[in-house]
């Protein structure tokens, strides 16, 4: 089983990173204020203002360290990859499968499954928690409602026909999403799901950390040789990593949104730690994106068994192993897909 390494985020303003022998280098203000060895790393995340020399850029591209640009507020800006890895065959058959509806079809049809049945599992669990009957009927018919979705997903046919079910089943899961929230903060109430930009700090929160899965999927993806940016449920669109889309609708339920909520509910990310914008867009101020960011690390390193595996993994992996899972599937190793539904 591959090791997790830690991620390395900046986010000091005016930060300049550089090579330094086998470490990497941060320093501000021309003083050296972090000196870590490029081996203890699987990626590295900066946040606005930080610059990097190209001698490290040309090292982490060749010790297949992740090097992704994010704006201040987490939109991602640019990524540095270097040299392809891994079977040129392997990439041949997932552009195959792309290219024909049938075969994308059944591939999409995993990744809806653990995304429903994990997004399901949420719900339930809120149910149980919450003493307001009202908000406990709630969850209870949403959870129900996506429980007749995942029955669907499993003989519906066509992608358009699994969109539809998607959409659907995001609509229902995010209407109900503020009762999964306990804080009686005003700040904290959630009425619809906001994108580009965030109206909200739930928002905020979850487009965030959905960021810094997309940087963890496409760098699983990459490692085990597969095109991060040609999915099958995601069709090609230019700049999009459509396959690392594919792959975090199962991850997203129990990894980004369990961590919002977990954030918000025990008074971890508080109002005073978001900025809003003129435009009405609202963002993570810098105590609070450290905090998420410590969080997500901690999350990261906790242990669960896979259930497809029966192995003992930490949750940072969970990426690559359903990478490896994917890629198996593709080579026809497997029969079908396994999505991640844990127990």
């Amino acid at each position: 089983m591959r090791a997790l390494l830690n991620t390395l985020y900046i986010t000091t303003q005016g930060a300049y990173l550089q090579k330094d022998g086998e470490s990497v280098l941060v320093k501000v203000e021309h003083e050296v204020r972090l000196r870590v060895p490029i081996h203890t790393l699987s990626g590295i995340v900066c946040f606005g203002n930080v610059g990097c020399s190209p001698p490290l850029m040309g090292f982490c591209a060749e010790r297949q360290v992740g090097l992704s640009f994010l704006s201040e507020h987490g939109r991602f800006l640019a990524r540095v990859e270097g040299e392809t890895k891994g079977n040129v065959l392997l990439r041949r058959e997932q552009y195959r499968i792309a290219d024909s509806d049938a075969a994308s079809t059944e591939m999409a049809r995993g990744f809806l499954i653990g995304k429903l049945g994990n997004s399901r599992q949420i719900l339930l669990r809120g149910s149980r928690e919450r003493p307001d009957t009202a908000q406990s009927e709630a969850l209870d018919h949403a959870a129900a409602y996506l429980a007749g979705q995942l029955k669907q997903v499993e003989t519906k046919a066509g992608l358009d026909g699994l969109r539809g079910i998607e959409g659907d089943a995001a609509r229902t899961y995010f209407e109900v999403f503020t009762h999964l929230v306990v804080s009686d903060a005003p700040a904290f109430a959630f009425n619809q799901r906001s994108r580009r930009p965030p109206l909200d700090p739930v928002n905020a929160l979850l487009s965030f950390v959905y960021t810094l899965l997309t940087h963890d999927v496409r760098g699983a993806l990459e490692s085990v040789g597969l095109d991060s940016f040609v999915g099958f449920l995601h069709r090609d669109r230019p700049g999009r990593a459509g396959l690392a889309l594919d792959l975090m609708e199962e991850l997203r339920p129990f990894v980004a949104d369990r961590l919002v909520l977990s954030l918000i509910n025990r008074k971890q990310i508080r109002e005073e730690h978001f900025r809003y914008g003129e435009t009405g867009a609202v963002y993570l101020d810098d105590e609070g994106r450290k905090a998420v960011l410590t969080a997500y690390q901690a999350k990261k390193q906790e242990e669960l068994s896979h259930p497809f595996l029966g192995e003992k993994l930490a949750i940072g992996l969970l990426p690559f192993v359903q990478a490896v899972l994917l890629a198996r599937t593709i080579r026809k190793d497997l029969s079908t897909y396994p999505p991640f539904l844990p127990r």
